[in-house]
């Protein structure tokens, strides 16, 4: 698989709602970041932080929340991805969307990832 299918993969498992494929690539010392201003905002070292710090807390905010990438820019073993996120907050029912730019770095698995987003229009 190279760098950037690893990408691709962890989108289409994220578009059919598998969670264990988004994580796949993740290991126990890559480190995610999610956008400063983000009720998310924070760095989590590996699988088991990223699913109960950043996936289990979006599903348990947001309904029919989606990451749809419109653009794949592939650098060898950085790649960003450029899209928009787009979802329905529980409580309130008011939807949402806003831009993001996802900056990975890879190596055998994901090294880092970092979050970009317009984390006003998110709140």
């Amino acid at each position: 698989m190279t760098l950037l299918s690893t990408v691709r993969a962890h989108y289409a498992a994220s578009a059919r709602g598998d969670l264990a494929g988004m994580l796949a690539p993740i290991t126990e010392t890559s480190r995610w970041t999610e956008a400063a201003g983000s009720e998310y905002a924070g760095v989590y070292t590996g699988p088991d932080a990223v699913r109960a710090g950043v996936f289990e807390r979006i599903g348990a905010d947001w309904a029919e929340f989606a990451a749809t990438v419109d653009e794949v820019v592939d650098g060898g073993d950085i790649v960003v991805a450029i899209g928009n996120y787009t979802g329905v907050r529980r409580g309130t029912g008011k939807a949402v969307e806003a831009r993001f730019a996802h900056i990975w770095r890879l190596a055998d698995g994901v090294v880092s990832f970092e979050q970009v987003a317009d984390t006003a229009r998110l709140a």
